[in-house]
């Protein structure tokens, strides 16, 4: 079965990310641009995947809990989880590995936690656009551990990738798929970077503002159209 997917978008939680990014506007954002299974990744939290979960499945859209993990090497790691319960215990690990540092409002950008009809019923008050005190390979492992699949994210980025910051993809990592910028041409970047050739390729929006969400443009195949099903597939490759 071939669906359409969007396995990187950020909530009003993240700080760079529009105040628009509600629940509601983001699932029904996609629902018009038919989008088949999506996945909300905020930086180093989980605090909104409840109420997109909630959203989605009134929408019929299959909602994959996930967060975009920043670690010790400076390095985002897509983290998928089998729900959103296993999300927020990855949230726990997570938040004992940030810095003791604060958000500033004025220059990061509000943390917005909002209910699923889009209320605001609190604010993150840590720094979450920063770097957790894990590595890439406590990610990983921890990830697998939970049941969860992690993606490097936007390989082809001069900043904050994989391949940026290390120059390589270490062959310990259990990572079948690798994550592309929306505006990546994913058969000609493979071309010009050889060592690629045993991973696959997903085009994801990074969407931190509703009209960044991708249109129906990012294909998977999968046995079943379902969280289980999805990440089967990211899992085995």
């Amino acid at each position: 079965m071939r669906v359409a997917i969007d396995l990187h978008i950020h909530s009003a939680l993240s700080p760079c990310a529009d105040n628009e990014m509600t629940p509601n506007n983001i699932v029904n954002m996609a629902f018009i641009k038919g989008l088949d299974i999506i996945a909300v990744t905020d930086h180093n939290s989980a605090e909104n995947l409840q109420a997109i979960s909630d959203c989605a499945n009134q929408r019929n859209i299959v909602f994959i809990p996930g967060m975009e993990v920043e670690t010790r090497e400076e390095v985002h790691l897509v983290c998928l989880f089998p729900d959103v319960q296993t999300a927020l215990k990855m949230q726990d690990i997570v938040y004992k590995a940030l810095p003791a540092l604060e958000n500033r409002e004025d220059v990061f950008g509000q943390q917005l936690i909002m209910d699923e009809e889009d209320n605001i019923v609190g604010q993150s008050k840590r720094l979450l656009i920063t770097a957790a005190d894990l590595g890439i390979d406590e990610v990983f492992d921890t990830v697998e551990g939970l049941d969860g699949v992690v993606l490097p994210a936007h390989i082809d980025r001069d900043s904050y990738s994989i391949i940026s910051n290390l120059g390589i993809i270490p062959d310990n990592l259990k990572a079948r798929y690798l994550e592309i910028s929306r505006a990546c041409d994913g058969e000609r970047y493979k071309e010009q970077n050889a060592h690629l050739h045993r991973f696959s390729l997903l085009k994801s929006s990074d969407a931190h503002m509703l009209e960044d969400i991708l249109e129906r443009s990012s294909f998977i195949e999968v046995e079943e159209r379902s969280v289980k099903g999805l990440l089967n597939v990211l899992r085995t490759g």
